[in-house]
């Protein structure tokens, strides 16, 4: 049988970086849609197929990294064949692409017989093309400010932080929506075009879906070759300056990828937690004690530090306007506003400021920590904020930490626990930097009792009596969460929900 004669479509190098563009953005695609909708079922089974939020995220940033590698030698790639071997630039739009498009349209809605006559690259391919080197530049431009929030708003307003999440969603849906779509109809369904897969086309298929090039091809109309020597020349000029290019470009990468942690180093570890534990009856005292002193420790009294009694009103609140308020007031840099208490413990876009009980895991402490912050604390001052958070981070002297368990309302005596007087402070501190009623993140919205109950899009948020149906608590149960409640946190909120989750 006489073999249909082929003309070579692609070389190995380009269907190499093909298949490199594809896997890189079939992970960014998986990993980042999965992340901005956690809350529904089936992303929540595939971040736990893919091993937690923590891996998910690692796989996200290395795909990113290597679509950012491959765009750099893409650009020089491309440089070669214009500069060096001279070839003409078929990716470029022009008249031609304008005319096949209208004439397509007259064809695909009957005002015409006759198909456009398609060039080396068809207008779809182009419009495809530079699609490709549109959403790149998007997509890194909106992921270095998300991955590196507190140094893009240095620069810029915060509003650009949460402008940025939008538009990094956006493009990716579209992005997504535009391969499942367009491009699957026009290689995968109208024909099956195997050229990525083996690197040639057929003449039959040439005639089909590029038939003005196939023409300038019989007819001999190529590119004149340059010379050898012509060729030597200018790579003696292209390599040293795509050299310097490429290691400047590589330098943006490594501050692109390395600049800041925030985005890793805020996030809780996991904690191994028990979700239901049944609750056991407290035994009551045999006998009451009669009016005996209990005994104290002069010497134990005398050692306790004296950051345990520090507090926002007496000594906090006078340091973050002498050294931070400058910046961190109502303006809210980087969403942050350190002008009163409850601002303050609520943090920015980066995440919660204060996190009480737990300095490390605190935004004010972790951004000082690294230094050279415009209002930079002393080390004394460090580590009197540091104490006051391991203190609970009170608000007034003798103030109860937000979160913690008031008197009464220890394991075992769950029934006073209730939202007002404990679950209420505690989602101010950890959820509602997120859960607000004018941003529901996922539908939920925890500034309220009622609002708490009724949940989001993953489901009712609380059920009274049954822990393992509120989503409140299987998604903590879950760790690595934004607001992750500590282990003796979320043990309340269990015994709250068993006890029927009273309002008061």
């Amino acid at each position: 049988m006489h073999e249909p004669r082929r003309y070579k479509r692609f070389p190995v190098s380009y269907r190499i970086e093909h298949w490199v563009l594809t896997i890189s953005f079939f992970l960014l695609a998986l990993t980042g849609l999965i992340q901005q909708h956690v809350d529904a079922s089936v992303p929540r089974w595939l971040v736990g197929a893919l091993g937690g939020i923590e891996m998910v995220r690692v796989l996200h940033r290395v795909s990113a990294v290597v679509l950012m590698l491959l765009s750099i030698y893409h650009l020089g790639v491309l440089g070669y064949r214009l500069f060096v071997l001279r070839l003409r630039p078929s990716m470029l739009p022009g008249k031609v692409d304008l005319v096949n498009a209208i004439q397509s349209l007259k064809y695909n809605v009957g005002l015409s017989k006759d198909r456009a006559l398609q060039s080396r690259y068809s207008f779809e391919e182009k419009m495809e093309y530079w699609a490709v080197v549109w959403g790149t530049v998007v997509m890194g431009i909106t992921g270095f400010i998300l991955w590196n929030p507190i140094a893009s708003t240095r620069v810029l307003p915060g509003d650009f932080v949460p402008a940025a999440k939008m538009a990094h969603g956006l493009e990716a849906l579209l992005a997504v929506l535009a391969i499942i779509v367009w491009h699957m109809y026009h290689v995968h369904l109208r024909s099956l075009n195997k050229s990525i897969f083996n690197g040639y086309l057929t003449e039959e298929e040439m005639e089909d879906e590029h038939p003005r090039e196939l023409k300038r091809l019989k007819a001999g109309r190529m590119d004149p070759p340059s010379t050898p020597e012509d060729i030597a020349r200018r790579r003696r000029v292209y390599f040293p300056v795509y050299g310097v290019l490429a290691v400047i470009m590589l330098a943006g990468v490594w501050f692109f990828v390395g600049y800041e942690e925030t985005a890793i180093a805020t996030l809780p570890p996991a904690e191994q937690v028990s979700v239901f534990v049944p609750l056991t009856p407290t035994p009551l005292p045999t006998a009451r004690p009669t009016n005996t002193p209990a005994p104290t420790s002069t010497a134990a009294t005398a050692e306790a530090p004296a950051a345990a009694t520090s507090s926002w009103e007496t000594d906090i609140a006078a340091m973050m306007e002498a050294k931070c308020t400058s910046c961190h007031d109502g303006n809210k840099m980087g969403g942050l506003d350190l002008t009163t208490y409850q601002a303050t413990l609520q943090g920015g876009v980066s995440g919660a400021g204060v996190a009480p009980g737990e300095s490390h895991t605190s935004l004010i402490i972790t951004r000082q920590a690294s230094g050279n912050h415009p209002g930079q604390w002393t080390a004394e001052e460090l580590a009197l904020v540091a104490a006051w958070i391991e203190a609970g981070a009170p608000e007034g002297p003798g103030a109860v930490q937000p979160g913690a368990t008031p008197a009464g309302t220890e394991p075992g005596a769950a029934g006073s626990l209730s939202w007002d007087a404990d679950i209420a402070p505690l989602m101010q501190t950890r959820c509602l930097a997120c859960h607000t009623t004018a941003n529901p993140l996922g539908g939920l919205d925890l500034s309220g009792y009622a609002a708490a109950l009724s949940g989001g899009a993953g489901g009712p948020g609380v059920v009274p009596g049954d822990p393992e149906a509120s989503q409140l608590v299987v998604l903590q149960s879950l760790g690595g969460h934004p607001g992750q409640l500590t282990a003796e946190e979320l043990q309340l909120l269990v015994q709250w929900i068993t006890a029927g989750a009273p309002e008061k």
